[in-house]
C-alpha cells in the first residue's frame, strides 16, 4: 500500500470565455473541485487500481465531503477536521496555470495528524512537497517518514513555493523526486545528489527520467485535447507510481504517468471522474 501525506483543498478552477479584460469584466466559466495536489494523487492511484491511503487535514464542516470523494475513488481516507480553520482554497486560471492559493488546514498540519497506525501495510510513501513548506508541518511529515524506514518520494509541487528554500536538504534521501521544469530549474543542480531517481515532468513534451549511473529514459506525450490542465502532474506521479508498485521498470512507469496525466488533461478538475 501506499500512503499519501499531503494537501486538501477547494479548487475554483476559472476558464476565461473571451480576451481578459484587464480591470474590468470577463466572462468566464467556473467550476468548484476537490482537490489539493496529494489529495489528487491519492484519488488518482486508487482510480488506477493501487492500494492507497491518505493523510490530511481539512476544515471540519468538510470533512465528510471530502473523505467522500476520496473514498469513490477507492482511497483508504485518515482526514483530520480543524474545529478552527477552514479547509484550503485555490483559484486556477486555466488560461495560463495562475493560482491563487489561501493553505488553510493544511498548515495546521502536525504530529497528532500522522500516527504510526498510518503505516500498518504501507510499503511506499509519497509527499507533496506543499506539507513540507512551513516549519511545523515539514517536521511532522519528515519525522513520519522518518519512523516508517520505507521508500519515499516527493514532488515539489510549486516553482513559486520551494524556490529559496531548503527543499532539497530537506528531502534528500527520498528514491524518486517528481519536479516538472519549472521546479527543476528552481532547484536548480544537485537534484541527482538528493534522490536516486529524479522523473521530470516535460508537459506535451512527455517526460524524462534520470536515474543515477543509467542513461535518461524519455517517454513522448500522449495526444490529447486539452481540457482543463488541473491536476495533471499530480495524475503523472499517480500512474508512475501505481507502475511502480506493479513491478515496472523506468520506461513502463513513465508511459504510465504520461497516459494518466493524458487523461487528466482531458476532463475538468484535477481528479478522475467517478
Amino acid at each position: 500500500m501506499i500512503l499519501v501525506v499531503g494537501d486538501v483543498m477547494d479548487d475554483l478552477v476559472v476558464r476565461p470565455l473571451g480576451r481578459i479584460v484587464p480591470r474590468s469584466d470577463t466572462p468566464a466559466d467556473m467550476q468548484r473541485h476537490p482537490g489539493g495536489s496529494g489529495a489528487n494523487t491519492a484519488a488518482w492511484l486508487g482510480y488506477l487500481g493501487a492500494a492507497v491511503r491518505f493523510a490530511g487535514r481539512v476544515g471540519l464542516a468538510d470533512l465528510r465531503r471530502h473523505a467522500s470523494a476520496l473514498e469513490r475513488c477507492g482511497v483508504d481516507v485518515r482526514l483530520v477536521g480543524d474545529p478552527r480553520i477552514s479547509t484550503g482554497r485555490i483559484v486556477v486560471l486555466t488560461h495560463d496555470r495562475s493560482m491563487f492559493t489561501d493553505r488553510g488546514a493544511n498548515l495546521a498540519l502536525g504530529p497528532d495528524d500522522l500516527p504510526d497506525d498510518l503505516l500498518d501495510g504501507v510499503t511506499f510513501i509519497h509527499v507533496s512537497g506543499y506539507s513540507l513548506l512551513e516549519k511545523s508541518t515539514r517536521a511532522a511529515v519528515l519525522d513520519l517518514v522518518k519512523r516508517s524506514g520505507l521508500p519515499w518520494s516527493v514532488d515539489p509541487a510549486s516553482a513559486a513555493f520551494v524556490r529559496d528554500t531548503g527543499f532539497l536538504s530537506w528531502t534528500a534521501g527520498a528514491t524518486i523526486c517528481f519536479p516538472n521544469e519549472d521546479e527543476a530549474d528552481v532547484l536548480e543542480g544537485g537534484l541527482l545528489d538528493a534522490y536516486e531517481v529524479i522523473v521530470l515532468k516535460r508537459g506535451s513534451r512527455g517526460a524524462r527520467v534520470l536515474r543515477r549511473g543509467a542513461e535518461p529514459v524519455e517517454v513522448p506525450a500522449q495526444p490529447v485535447t486539452e481540457v482543463d490542465p488541473t491536476g495533471a502532474g499530480d495524475a503523472f506521479a499517480a500512474g508512475y507510481l501505481a507502475a511502480l508498485m506493479d513491478g515496472g521498470d523506468d520506461a513502463a512507469c513513465a508511459t504510465a504517468g504520461v497516459a494518466a496525466a493524458a487523461e487528466a488533461v482531458g476532463r475538468p478538475g484535477g481528479r478522475p471522474l467517478r
